[in-house]
């Protein structure tokens, strides 16, 4: 039965109000521990397609007659074009159309950074399209310019009034602590380098737009278009049957995409508009900087009664602004809490959500402050975190909480340290940290699946999601031979087309398995009670003994057992449908993820390397659908984390405010020879709460506490404390300098 709710919908942890109308899920969870597919081990349903190149993504798309475009951007960091003149470029050869400032979304006449977009050009191949660019002739105004974010919200330039929040006495609780340690935390810009950079292929058919694009959310595209030219959402498609990676930045249309429909409108023909990988450093979205200013109050005894922070996001010329206080506020009790969050804005490339915006920046200053906190009281690191266990989310209960098991079973890769510690030398010094993590995961609705199963005995899940390059595809057809009691080489999944599937939710928040897992498995259980009721009728039976078990329909009484798909012959022509849908969230709790993370590092003290050798993480994120794709989700994200924290940092001229490391020659990424020992374990304990399924999403968990394990490893092995990232050598050296002079002033300076 549907039903309509006013509820708060969470997405990359922001929340809104919204009015939902959803339907009520009937289907009782599945007993915690693996069935017969779901929680096994599945070799992903597409990989042979995708290591053979047989995956189509949107870079393999060729239309007939497809046109290229190329977007002419700023050399500024702040401008306004004062002139435009596009003749010169409609001259050249292959050139079919070009726009300017005003013509498409995205293309303002005011550039607030240098690489914004203003104009767009289309020739039959890309190297004219560039050429193009050449040849318009623009003159700008340039203006005032703010590249520093301090700066920024000293002057009041900012993206909205600061974020207050505040509960308890926090003053009072900080004068009256037995100990108070304060520190400065700052994070890097770091940039999401999908391999599949940001692109769309626009294709107008009569009075409908399609476009093949490189999004986690087709549906988000489709919406946005159509508000933004003014047209009928049902007149907008929009398909990714594959992508190459979005780590967030793929939410949206892009200008990219409205230049390209724009372009395609005014030929006649299809246009390709494709970021190349320097646009991708500039323009494609990035992980905002942070500045921290915390502070942590304690008795003597451990109990932590005070916390705090004054937050600055450097966002850019826009985005939104994550909550980096989230961690502070949600992952320790603690009754007085202050934090204020400022957003500045500045002229520099806007943000987009990357991997659990906000908690891997704000993990990194809380949980290394609470290290130093422990090393203060002279308190073991993971016992502190143990005292502190929060048992609510400021009085809003959890669905379901693990973390304690989490720290349990961290306790032997905890319990390592003594003896890595022992393997040091005069030069490599090694240590053991460790970090908490919580963050969201708990999806929500709405979110619709169908299954159609034919005389052929095979089944097909139709939804219109997007898988991400997570391996959502195989585990929406776990859970529907799961459910149905069929084999998983029976089931096939559809998706990534909003005219051949219906609704689905986006692909970012962790909230993929979680959403629309529980839609894919009502629908099975639809298509199930059908045939079944079909065989009962067939074998003159009741329908309450009947069950299909490994692609058998068998009777309680032993009196019945036959093939699914030999049963199914009888259908001919005829299909079954079975129809799902995504069920509400729990009233009145908080649906979190919870995790730590164990590292061991090793610096040379000489130089400033660093090197992560080995990293155990365990993660609670209710039941695990594929154990095989949950272990490459933590790994991808540990190797990721180890990136943002030792290496990547995109560099920009302080004077012109343009992006210097626009290259992957001179921004570097991890590569195999970084990758460290990783120990992957789960709880593995459904979400009694949380819709048919239980499970949580497990796509961001993995990068929130990797940054601080590391910092803290580095400060077990050598005392010193790292405070700024990345970790480069100069900064590992000044922070071994500054843990000298500490330990001269007599200081502690590690546990």
């Amino acid at each position: 039965m549907a039903r309509l709710i006013r509820t708060e919908k969470e997405v990359e942890g922001r929340f809104e109000e919204v009015w939902l109308v959803v339907e009520e899920d009937p289907l009782e969870q599945w007993p915690a521990g693996p069935g017969e597919v779901v929680g096994r081990p599945a070799v992903r349903k597409d990989a042979l397609e995708r290591v053979r190149g047989e995956a189509r993504y949107t870079a393999d798309i060729r239309l007939p007659g497809m046109l290229h475009a190329a977007l002419l951007r700023s050399p500024y960091a702040h401008a306004r074009v004062r002139r435009i003149d596009l003749a010169p470029a409609l001259a050249l050869p292959g050139v079919r159309a070009a726009i300017g400032p005003g013509e498409a979304p995205g293309l303002d006449a005011e550039a607030g950074y240098a690489g914004a977009p203003v104009a767009a050009v289309a020739a039959e191949t890309d190297a004219q399209a560039r050429a193009a660019l050449e040849a318009v002739d623009v003159e700008w105004e340039k203006l005032d310019a703010v590249l520093d974010p301090e700066e920024a919200v000293e002057r009041g330039i900012l993206h909205g009034e600061p974020e207050r929040y505040e509960r308890g006495d926090f003053d009072r609780a900080v004068a009256e602590a037995d100990v108070v340690v304060e520190s400065t935390y700052r994070t890097q810009v770091v940039l999401h380098n999908s391999m599949e950079t940001h692109q769309s292929v626009c294709e107008w058919i009569g009075d409908r737009l399609d476009i093949h694009t490189s999004t986690q959310y087709v549906w988000g595209v489709r919406a946005e278009v159509a508000r933004e030219l003014g047209i009928a959402a049902d007149r907008v498609r929009v398909v990714c049957e594959y992508m190459g990676g979005g780590f967030g930045s793929k939410n949206s249309a892009g200008e990219y995409t409205f230049a390209a429909a724009e372009l395609a409108r005014r030929t006649g023909r299809p246009v390709r508009c494709a970021l190349t990988r320097r646009e991708e450093h500039v323009a494609a979205g990035n992980r905002n900087a942070t500045l921290q200013r915390l502070t942590v109050a304690a008795r003597s005894d451990g109990t932590i009664t005070a916390l705090g922070g004054d937050f600055i996001n450097a966002l850019g010329w826009g985005g939104w602004s994550a909550a980096t206080e989230g961690p502070l506020k949600m992952l320790y009790a603690c009754e007085n809490v202050r934090t204020t969050r400022s957003t500045a804005k500045i002229n520099t490339p806007p943000m987009k959500a990357f991997r659990a915006p906000g908690f891997v920046e704000g993990t990194f200053g809380l949980e290394c402050l609470i290290d130093e906190l422990a090393a203060r009281l002279d308190v073991d690191p993971l016992e502190l975190r143990r005292m502190n266990y929060a048992s609510s989310n400021d009085g809003t209960p959890f669905s379901s909480k693990n973390l304690a098991q989490c720290y349990e079973r961290a306790r032997k890769h905890w319990d390592r340290r003594h003896a890595v510690r022992a393997r040091s030398d005069a030069t490599w010094k090694r240590g053991v940290g460790m970090a908490s993590q919580i963050w969201y995961g708990g999806g929500g609705p709405p979110s619709y699946a169908w299954t159609r199963v034919g005389s052929d005995g095979r089944i097909t899940v139709v939804t219109a999601m997007q898988d991400i390059g997570t391996g959502t595809r195989t585990a929406m057809a776990q859970i529907a031979a799961e459910e149905l009691g069929v084999p998983l080489d029976r089931v096939e999944v559809t998706l990534g087309d909003t005219a051949r599937g219906p609704y689905a939710t986006l692909s970012a928040g962790s909230s993929t398995t979680p959403s629309i897992g529980p839609a894919v498995r009502a629908a099975a259980a639809d298509a199930k009670r059908q045939i079944l009721e079909i065989a009962a009728q067939r074998y003159d039976l009741e329908e309450r003994i009947l069950d299909i078990r490994n692609g058998t329909i068998v009777s309680a009484d032993g009196n019945l057992s036959v093939g699914l798909a030999e049963f199914l012959e009888l259908l001919g022509s005829a299909q079954i449908l079975g129809k799902g849908a995504r069920g509400p969230n729990p009233t009145g709790m908080s649906v979190l993820t919870f995790g730590v993370h164990v590292v061991e590092a090793a610096v040379d003290v000489e130089t400033g390397e660093v090197r992560v050798e080995r990293v155990a993480a365990v993660h609670d994120v209710g039941r695990i659908v594929n154990p095989l794709g949950a272990e490459s989700q933590v790994e991808g994200g540990i190797i990721q984390g180890i990136g943002h924290t030792l290496s990547e940092q995109r560099l920009m001229d302080e004077e012109t405010g343009r992006v210097l490391t626009t290259s992957l020659d001179a921004y570097r990424m991890p590569t195999i020879a970084d990758v460290p020992e990783i120990v992957c374990e789960f709880v593995d304990e459904p979400d009694a709460h949380l819709t048919n399924l239980g499970s949580k999403g497990l796509g961001e968990p993995p990068i929130v506490p990797i940054a601080a394990a590391i910092a803290n490893a580095i400060r077990d092995a050598t005392g010193a404390d790292v405070h700024e990232l990345p970790v480069s050598r100069e900064e590992m050296l000044r922070a071994l300098r500054e843990a000298e002079k500490k330990e001269r002033r007599g200081a502690p300076a590690a546990v």
